[in-house]
């Protein structure tokens, strides 16, 4: 019967086994839908061929991937160095403490029936005028982590988003049309916010400021961007500090439910 004992599961076992489980879906919202997911699922590939070779005594290749393996944690910093520090942003954040906000990061099944508060229609319908009259506009819409600390960059406000307001914001004659808007549900918390602007140098040189300060803000939080171009007209859509495809508005409107459906 002793070796059966490895079949015995204590309640201890029963959370270890729930923490890692929580621990690595966590970490795979993280990268969803980013390039660092097929990195991620790369080094599981390598891990679970280590395991099988040393199961079926195969030493050499074993010892190799043993090797590997054991380095791997100091590759995995440098790696997902970004994923890391918007994993730590998000313990940190004000908002992860709140109570609401805790029971929606633990909700593991069904995550996308969750409806959004915000109104996606208005604010893409305003993005689309925008477009065609080719209106400069930089929309930050935050999730889980708190964007407080960008307020005092511009003016603090509270008000219903509709696209009326939206176009009237980003008039270039208006007072309020430089810099970003913060969209926070259906409110627009700020304007004339002033963005990180990224230095990474793999921005295509055809963008301009507006779109490196949405890659900044996405790069060191988890905000979804639109950016309306002024000199184009085109919309952009930055998630996790990268520009995300989308083939029409439609298209657009179903990446932004899925991404707010968190």
């Amino acid at each position: 019967m002793q070796q059966l004992d490895f079949l015995a599961i204590s309640f201890i076992d029963i959370i270890d086994i729930f923490l890692v489980a929580l621990l690595l879906f966590s970490f795979y919202r993280l990268v969803r839908g980013t390039v660092a997911i097929n990195i991620f699922i790369g080094i599981v590939i390598i891990y679970l061929i280590w395991k099988l070779t040393d199961i079926l005594k195969m030493d050499v290749l074993s010892n190799i991937l043993g090797n590997f393996i054991s380095v791997g944690f100091f590759a995995l910093i440098v790696v997902f160095q970004q994923e890391i520090r918007k994993f730590l942003l998000l313990l940190g954040s004000t908002n992860f403490t709140n109570r609401k906000n805790v029971i929606r990061y633990f909700r593991f099944l069904n995550q996308n029936a969750g409806p959004t508060s915000l109104d996606i229609v208005a604010l893409l319908e305003a993005c689309e005028k925008m477009a065609k009259e080719k209106t400069g506009a930089i929309i930050v819409i935050e999730r889980t982590n708190n964007l407080d600390f960008l307020h005092h960059t511009g003016h603090k406000t509270d008000m219903k988003l509709t696209g009326t307001l939206l176009e009237t914001i980003f008039f270039k004659n208006s007072p309020l049309h430089d810099g970003a808007v913060i969209v926070k549900k259906n409110r627009i918390v700020a304007t004339r916010v002033i963005l990180p602007v990224s230095e990474n140098r793999s921005i295509p040189s055809r963008f301009g400021l507006r779109h490196r300060a949405a890659v900044g803000i996405s790069d060191k939080t988890d905000a979804l961007v639109l950016v309306v171009s002024e000199q184009t007209g085109k919309i952009s859509f930055i998630k996790d500090g990268a520009f995300c495809k989308f083939k029409n508005i439609e298209d657009l409107r179903i990446q932004l439910t899925e991404a707010l459906a968190i």
